[in-house]
């Protein structure tokens, strides 16, 4: 047995099903950018492609249909803690530095604290680069990018600010070794940075609108010169004694996992080396993968956990299904995914794991094993990147139709393509909420965020 059906292992054994036959429309090809060109949009299952990245080619590809053209954000990826990146091209920057003065855990309630610190346990700092973590964050409700662009530094980048188009780079002295960015839920523009030692809150203040501080921590309030008068407040320092972050995942109502009910009780219970955290989208459950190819599921009733193990290696993705009853997972060691679905209605844990192949990570790249996945909130859209692979679609990130009826299957759609000499994407995510489709955004080794409007709905394109 191979493949995603012999991935897990032990409590819970995996149901045999036919996926069926692809569902790619007839006569539609995969796209394919050819080495130079530079991938702008999907248009109805056809990815755009342009000799350069520009505006103007932007606007006329997709601007002009849903009102916004996404420019290209440079960076500096020689700056980044990442192997074999190439140097790319720089940018005008404007610093946030921080003054903290770091009041640590003595401040915070002694159970939260010691939950916290139990979630946050010191991982396999070697793997991380292996691990799809969250280096790419859009705001669930506004055109609001961020994304870690060196290795101190967040850049921000507001779409809706016509006012201000340069990014904002948020760091400081004790903002070291980033390596995950999230927005908060519900929490106005409220953005978590973990680093080594803890995780930085900052959050965007406008004129009679200031941001509250927690008591004990030492604000630090940088003024950005622009026309809208935005300012980014750090607003809380949570210290975990210089212990890397490489795990951090918001409750969907805006709390942090350690302050809901019981949890502290589950997190002390071995919960060491984890790799990736997830909350599903209705609250209900709760997924903890470790390095040492076990995961965790947990229902956030009574927090009651069902283990699993993995004989393809650690978890190395993992996204929710928008109704939080099915999750896919990619490992470190395979070219299949597994969804991974719940039989009854929570705070059952009975599941069952089913594959989710994708030929053409094989039959066209010459590769054998996903690198990375991204899936966007509406469950319609799949990215991902593979590791190695010819040379001819080397760097490259698949872009797959999915379907979750009756079961998970996915129908590759064609390729992107970066910018510059030898592109390879660092990370991507997905903005999950954008009304005209899916937006992609993607960190590539040469220096730029791109940015990607997936459009296909018949409502908004003739």
């Amino acid at each position: 047995m191979s493949g995603a059906t012999a991935v897990v292992e032990g409590r819970r054994r995996s149901k045999q099903a036919s996926t069926g036959k692809p569902f790619r429309r007839r006569n539609q090809m995969p796209s394919f950018p050819q080495p130079g060109s530079v991938t702008i949009c999907e248009i109805n299952r056809s990815l755009i492609t342009a000799d350069s990245i520009s505006d103007g080619r932007a606007r006329e590809s997709y601007g002009k249909v849903i009102g916004a053209v996404f420019s290209p954000v440079p960076f500096q990826p020689e700056n980044l803690l990442l192997p074999s990146l190439e140097n790319g091209g720089g940018q005008d920057r404007r610093n946030v530095n921080s003054g903290l003065s770091q009041k640590g855990w003595s401040a915070l309630p002694a159970k939260i604290s010691d939950a916290f610190k139990h979630v946050f346990h010191p991982n396999d700092v070697h793997l991380l680069p292996e691990v799809n973590l969250q280096a790419v964050s859009w705001h669930q409700h506004k055109l609001i990018l961020a994304f870690i662009s060196g290795r101190n530094q967040v850049t921000v980048c507001d779409y809706e600010d016509s006012e201000g188009k340069d990014p904002i780079i948020l760091d400081g002295d004790s903002q070291t070794e980033v390596k995950l960015v999230e927005w908060r839920p519900n929490g106005g523009i409220t953005l978590s940075v973990a680093c080594k030692g803890g995780i930085f809150l900052w959050a965007a203040t406008y004129p009679g609108n200031s941001a509250s501080v927690r008591y004990g921590a030492a604000p630090f309030v940088g003024t950005i010169s622009r026309g809208s008068g935005i300012r980014w407040t750090l607003v809380d320092f949570l210290k975990s004694h210089d212990e890397q972050i490489s795990a951090l995942s918001w409750s969907p109502d805006g709390r942090y996992p350690y302050q809901s009910t019981c949890l502290g009780t589950p997190i002390r219970r071995g919960l060491g080396g984890i790799s990736i955290l997830r909350w599903s989208s209705t609250g209900d459950y709760f997924f903890a993968a470790k390095f040492d190819g076990t995961f965790y599921f947990w229902e956030t009733d009574t927090w009651t956990s069902a283990p699993w193990s993995s004989s393809s290696g650690f978890v190395t993705g993992a996204a929710w299904d928008p109704d939080g009853r099915m999750i896919l997972v990619a490992f470190s060691e395979s070219c299949t995914l597994g969804s991974i679905h719940f039989a009854s209605k929570p705070p059952s844990l009975d599941a069952h794991l089913l594959p989710v192949d994708l030929p053409e990570i094989t039959s066209l790249a010459g590769s054998h094993v996903i690198e990375k996945m991204a899936w966007d909130g509406s469950g319609e859209r799949l990215a991902v990147s593979f590791k190695n692979g010819d040379d001819l679609y080397k760097g490259l990130v698949a872009v797959y139709d999915v379907r979750r009826t009756p079961l998970v299957s996915a129908s590759l759609i064609g390729f992107i393509r970066g910018p510059g000499d030898n592109p390879k994407p660092i990370s991507f995510s997905f903005h999950d909420k954008f009304k005209q489709g899916p937006l992609l955004s993607v960190c590539w080794s040469t220096g730029f965020c791109c940015t990607y409007p997936l459009l296909f709905r018949s409502h908004i394109l003739p």
